[in-house]
């Protein structure tokens, strides 16, 4: 038998989303977070423009995409890196950055890739609780120790999608040592970016990296393109991890192409919020615990784990596929992503009627 290193082997495959629906059911799938609809109709002629190239490696310096973004952010371009999405830069800086001899750092219901990412480099993981869904910046500094070595932080949340200001954010970094690096991963900046905080100035330390990615408000999560704004020294640490090719002719073409059409990203937040928002103000008229989102998800927390697996069950039966939380610390909540009016609609009448039947 060929056995795997003891780390991998004793770590749980990352969980994915199990899309399946009964039979004779069309399944309705509000469990990926992805986007409402399709990236910007100029991706196609972008896309379709990149396949004679095919043959040709992709440029590994993002050229296009890196000058789109410098300009639509205000941020030096080669201060840029892009990833196979966002999850290939965290693994790099965690890789780079954490060893078995240091710790990783995150909030108790953080994204769970931060905790995959931690374990490949052979890290600890620590965690540090959370106050009412919402990142409490002084458990993370209590919960520092002389090993940490980076600390995360998703802002919005995923699951919880709550948002914590850039006060708070400033003094999280200034309460860090400064060999602890700061990691701000903005996967949903763009849903919560009419608040008008930009971080990108804090990477201007030396000691903090800002992430997002085209998969959500862009609607890119099948082409896989991630950013990040780091300082020059650990982009050129991170750089030594990095596939040089890692993203490909076509997504690169379609990321530069979806950045240089904002209104159709705007148009795609704005839409996505009121449905969000109409989707929470239902189900709170109903009953449900439902809390505030400044992502394009919701999160319903019942009163219960096993009332929280009744209503997936009931869902599921439904053809409506949401995603459980029992694998954050929090079993007793279910995540739905926000998706047409008729899939939302669908999925609040299931609940209220399942609500309905559990009454005694």
């Amino acid at each position: 038998m060929i056995a795997p290193v003891k780390h991998i082997a004793a770590m749980s495959p990352y969980a994915l989303a199990k899309l399946d629906a009964p039979g004779g059911k069309r399944l309705i799938s509000l469990s990926q977070n992805e986007s409402l609809r399709p990236p910007s109709p100029c991706v196609a002629e972008a896309v379709s423009n990149t396949l004679a190239s095919a043959h040709l490696y992709p440029d590994p310096n993002w050229g296009d995409v890196r000058t789109a973004l410098s300009g639509l952010h205000g941020i030096p371009a080669d201060r840029i890196l892009c990833g196979n999405g966002s999850m290939e830069l965290i693994a790099c800086l965690t890789q780079v950055f954490a060893d078995d001899q240091n710790a990783v750092l995150a909030p108790a219901h953080a994204y769970p890739f931060f905790r995959t990412a931690t374990l490949m480099a052979r890290a600890r993981y620590d965690t540090a609780p959370e106050k009412g869904g919402y990142v409490c910046v002084d458990a993370l500094l209590d919960a520092v120790r002389a090993d940490t070595r980076i600390v995360f932080v998703a802002n919005p949340g995923n699951p919880t999608g709550t948002r914590i200001p850039r006060a708070d954010l400033l003094c999280l970094r200034a309460g860090l040592r400064g060999d602890i690096l700061l990691v701000i991963d903005e996967a949903y900046g763009e849903f919560a970016d009419g608040f008008r905080e930009p971080m990108f100035d804090l990477v201007e330390r030396g000691d903090t990296v800002i992430l997002r990615t085209l998969s959500k408000a862009y609607g890119l999560a099948g082409l896989r393109v991630g950013w990040g704004l780091f300082p020059p020294r650990i982009a050129n640490e991170v750089r030594k991890v990095m596939n040089p090719n890692n993203v490909s002719i076509v997504g690169q073409a379609a990321a530069a192409a979806v950045l240089r059409d904002q209104p159709y990203m705007l148009e795609t937040c704005e839409m996505t919020c009121q449905l969000r928002d109409g989707f929470i103000q239902r189900l709170r008229a109903s009953g449900f615990d439902v809390a505030d989102s400044f992502t394009n998800f919701a999160l319903i927390r019942f009163g219960d784990a096993m009332s929280a697996q009744r209503a997936d069950a009931a869902l599921r039966a439904e053809g409506v596929v949401v995603r459980a939380q029992a694998g954050v610390g929090l079993p007793e909540c279910l995540r739905v992503t926000v998706a047409a009016a008729e899939h939302l609609n669908h999925a609040a009448d299931s609940l209220v009627r399942w609500a309905e039947g559990e009454k005694p």
